[in-house]
């Protein structure tokens, strides 16, 4: 776990770290559906938004433009640790993958099938399945553990044949928070199917740190910069040099191998920077590491540490206070020891409906989410036999404190049930 003075130094980077603008003194553990925000991203957003000129122009600010969104994507290949392809920035994480897997679909040779899993948010079974049906490619649902909350390699092996022409894979759940092993699925897809393009979506993964896109062996990456301590309006996507040489909605005449349509925005890229010197930084506080991607890692690996802290505090209690597992009537989805674990815990409760757990620790200044058995949810929770569960999303921003606040709520509320 941090330090005291070493996460009073990591608060004091984010905004509303522990007051909502609206609601007042509250504790965020909210962060599954957007993380806080850096305040040198606020700043960034506030200059370009005032900033008139556009890229191209032989201009200074022109050319200063163009200087700062090269920077970002040299700032995105650390931080992803890629050696070859390209970044570029979309209206959302779900637009840019859907993006992909239309140009994977649709590109790849004809006859063959599209793989995913039941574990993957919709943004890329809904992508994966829209495609495939209009290639008329048969679409194969790799069915997950319902008691871990993951799929494996072994999984998809039992799955897959050499005509598999596209793969996605859930790198980690924004429902269970289990983490999944992109780079053993990889490895088994392009065993039996060399040629597979293989799509990860990266969005709930990214704000724990840790993404080798070098290791993994794919062909397209996308996160939400405003789940990783960004902003909203944008997302990220890494494409593979040979996805990218695959037919793309372009101008007529312009640039090959172009994902990017219409004018950036610099301030996207920009702020993405940020969040790549806030990487740099912390892992400066926790390593003695020289070159810039090291300091990432290691920044990694002590969010990691950090967060396995709180999240083992709220399941197995802290002081005299009971923990989630400990308390009657509560299930833990996808089981209370479990090492994929990120940052994340769901529940629920055989003797309080989810709505009125949320409503209890919303009024006792306790921010966190409910996930109903709906589009977004339902492939985890049905099976479950839940209706709804609470999502509790931890960030490494948030300390044993923020812990204690929830269970002493927590431990009132079932005691009182």
């Amino acid at each position: 776990m941090f330090s005291d003075t070493l996460l009073t130094d990591v608060r004091a980077r984010f905004a509303h770290v522990d007051a909502c603008p609206f609601s007042g003194p509250r504790v965020f553990f909210e962060n599954a559906g957007g993380a806080l925000t850096l305040n040198t991203v606020v700043d960034t957003s506030a200059k370009f938004a005032a900033t008139p000129d556009n890229q191209g122009r032989d201009n200074a600010a022109a050319h200063a433009l163009m200087s700062i969104i090269k920077q970002a994507k040299a700032d995105m290949a650390t931080f992803f640790h890629t050696r070859d392809g390209q970044f570029f920035v979309g209206e959302s994480g779900t637009e840019l993958t859907f993006r992909l897997v239309r140009t994977a679909v649709m590109g790849a040779a004809s006859g063959g099938s599209v793989i995913g899993s039941t574990v993957e948010h919709p943004a890329s079974r809904s992508a994966a399945k829209h495609w495939a049906q209009a290639a008329g490619k048969p679409y194969i649902s790799v069915p997950h553990d319902d008691a871990t909350g993951l799929v494996t390699a072994d999984a998809y092996r039992a799955h897959m044949t050499p005509e598999v022409r596209v793969a996605t894979i859930l790198h980690t759940s924004p429902v269970t928070g289990m983490a999944i092993d992109v780079g053993a699925i990889a490895a088994t897809i392009r065993e039996i199917a060399p040629e597979c393009f293989i799509i990860v979506d990266g969005i709930q993964h990214a704000s724990h740190g840790q993404i080798d896109i070098a290791a993994y062996g794919i062909d397209g990456y996308v996160v939400s910069p405003y789940k990783v301590f960004s902003r909203h309006g944008y997302g990220v996507a890494w494409a593979s040099d040979r996805l990218s040489r695959l037919p793309l909605e372009a101008l007529i005449d312009g640039p090959l191998e172009n994902w990017e349509m219409g004018t950036r925005d610099t301030g996207a890229y920009a702020t993405f920077s940020d969040v790549v010197s806030y990487f740099d930084w912390l892992g400066g506080e926790v390593s003695d590491a020289t070159d810039q991607r090291t300091r990432i890692e290691a920044a990694g690996r002590a969010i990691k540490a950090h967060e396995k802290s709180l999240t083992d505090a709220m399941l197995f209690g802290t002081g005299n206070l009971k923990g989630l597992s400990e308390l009657e009537g509560v299930v833990i989805v996808g089981g209370a020891d479990n090492p994929a674990r990120e940052g994340l815990v769901c529940f629920a409760c055989e003797t309080v409906a989810a709505d009125k757990i949320v409503g209890h620790l919303n009024a006792n200044g306790i921010r966190t989410h409910i996930r109903k058995a709906d589009h977004y949810s339902g492939n985890i929770l049905t099976p479950l036999g839940l209706s709804a569960a609470v999502r509790v999303s931890m960030c490494h921003y948030n300390s044993i404190e923020d812990v204690t606040a929830f269970l002493a709520a927590m431990n009132e509320l079932i005691s009182d049930a």
